[in-house]
């Protein structure tokens, strides 16, 4: 059951992190200034969603890797390290100055400064939870069974 949750909690966060960095790339595109403080209204509230995902998923995945030796979750408990540090450095904060930047209207060279620094951000986010998911269905993969000769 714990690794259900844990698989479904990572699911929620990397599919919320996904979601915020395409709404914010579009949003960009289109360049209409209400697009750009709705989405980051939008992201800012999401993350009622995103941060209990990644606090559940965090916690029950230390505690299913609690005393495995594999490096395959040693390399996974290093990149939860760098998602969770990256989020809480420069993710959230840049979410709440961006919000509060676009609901004033102010598109400065500053905004468009974090804007970037949250999207290379994002996309670090993305890649490193990939990978997460990645190893943690191949870790739940049962080993091939060996075929006889016949």
């Amino acid at each position: 059951m714990k690794a259900k949750l844990h698989a479904a909690a990572g699911a929620v966060a990397l599919l919320t992190i996904t979601c915020f960095w395409i709404a914010t790339a579009a949003a960009e595109l289109t360049g209409s200034a209400e697009t750009i403080a709705a989405v980051k209204a939008a992201i800012l509230a999401g993350m009622v969603v995103l941060i209990p995902a990644m606090m559940v998923a965090g916690a029950s995945g230390f505690s299913l890797g609690r005393g495995w030796k594999s490096p395959v979750v040693q390399q996974k408990k290093r990149r939860m390290r760098i998602v969770a540090a990256n989020g809480l450095l420069v993710l959230l904060p840049s979410a709440y100055v961006l919000a509060g930047w676009a609901e004033t209207g102010r598109f400065d060279a500053a905004f468009f400064a974090v804007q970037a620094l949250e999207l290379a951000a994002g996309a670090v986010n993305i890649t490193l939870l990939s990978l997460n998911m990645r190893d943690g269905l191949a870790l739940r993969r049962k080993p091939a069974r060996a075929v006889r000769a016949g």
